[in-house]
C-alpha cells in the first residue's frame, strides 16, 4: 500500500501529513475528534542517524507539548544504514536514543502505536515499531529481527537446520506470523477485516498500562516461558522487599 493510499484510509477525517527529508512523514491527524501525531518512515529506506535523530527530536516536540497526544508511527524500512560512516557516527547510540524516546513517550501517558506497512528489520525495526506500546501488521508487511541467514552467520549453525527449527519455532522465523505467535505483533490486519480507521480507532482508545506481550507470547505459544518466569521474578522481588522501608 502506497503511504497516500494508506493515510485516506487511516484518516478519512483529515489529515496534514508531508514528506521530509530522507522519506520521512510527520504531520497530525484525526480520529474521532482526536488530533494525534503521525511520523513515519517510508519507500523501505534505511533508518540511518540523520532520520533516527529527526523523529526522535519530533518525539521529544510532543512529550515537550503537554498534551498527552497519541503518536503513530508508519513504518517502511529495510534496516538501519549499516555503512562505515554511519557505523564510525555511532549509528548504534542513535538507534537506542529513538527507542528510548518511543518508549519515554509511553511513559508520559501518550499512547503509542505503530503500524508495519511494508518492511522493518534489525536495530531499525526493533527502534521504531518494536519500542511502541503497540504494533500493528498490515497487508504486505514482512518484519524480522534477524533473517536466517544473518543468524547462521552468528550461530555458526548450518542454514538448513535453522530453516527446520523456524517452522516450528516462532522466535526463530522471520515474518508476520511468527512474530504475531510471540506477542511481538498484536493484531494483522487484512483488508477483508473491514476499514482500517474504525480499527485504529479502537486501538486508540485501548489503555496500554503495561507490556502484555509475554502475555499474548504465551496464549499463542509462540513465548511459553517469558510470562511465568516475569511473574516468579516479579512475585520474588516483592517478596524481598515487602519488610523494606520507603527511601
Amino acid at each position: 500500500m502506497a503511504p497516500a493510499e494508506l493515510l485516506a484510509a487511516l484518516f478519512p477525517e483529515g489529515h496534514n501529513i508531508t514528506p521530509g527529508a530522507e522519506n520521512t512523514l510527520l504531520g497530525t491527524a484525526t480520529v474521532k475528534n482526536e488530533t494525534v501525531a503521525v511520523l513515519g518512515i517510508t519507500d523501505a529506506t534505511p533508518l540511518s542517524p540523520e532520520i533516527a535523530i529527526t523523529l526522535a527530536g519530533s518525539v521529544l516536540d510532543i512529550i515537550r507539548a503537554g498534551q498527552k497526544t497519541p503518536i503513530i508511527l508508519l513504518i517502511d524500512t529495510a534496516s538501519q544504514r549499516m555503512t562505515r560512516r554511519d557505523e564510525m557516527l555511532g549509528l548504534n547510540e542513535y538507534l537506542g536514543h529513538l527507542a528510548k524516546v518511543i518508549t519515554l513517550a509511553g511513559a508520559r501517558g501518550h499512547r503509542t502505536v505503530a503500524l508495519l506497512y511494508g518492511t522493518a528489520a534489525a536495530g531499525a525495526f526493533i527502534a521504531t515499531a518494536l519500542a511502541t506500546q503497540t504494533l500493528i501488521a498490515l497487508d504486505g508487511a514482512h518484519p524480522s529481527v534477524m533473517d536466517l541467514p544473518s543468524i547462521a552467520r552468528v550461530t555458526k549453525l548450518p542454514l538448513d537446520v535453522l530453516t527446520e527449527k523456524a517452522a516450528s519455532t516462532p522466535i526463530f522465523a522471520p515474518g508476520v506470523a511468527p512474530l504475531a505467535a510471540t506477542g511481538a505483533v498484536a493484531e494483522v490486519w487484512t483488508a477483508v477485516d473491514g476499514p482500517l480507521a474504525p480499527r485504529l480507532a479502537t486501538v486508540l482508545a485501548t489503555p496500554a498500562n503495561q507490556d502484555t506481550r509475554d502475555v499474548l507470547g504465551a496464549e499463542r505459544g509462540g513465548r511459553k516461558q517469558a510470562h511465568d518466569i516475569a511473574s516468579r521474578v516479579e512475585a520474588a522481588f516483592l517478596e524481598a522487599t515487602s519488610g523494606e522501608g520507603t527511601i
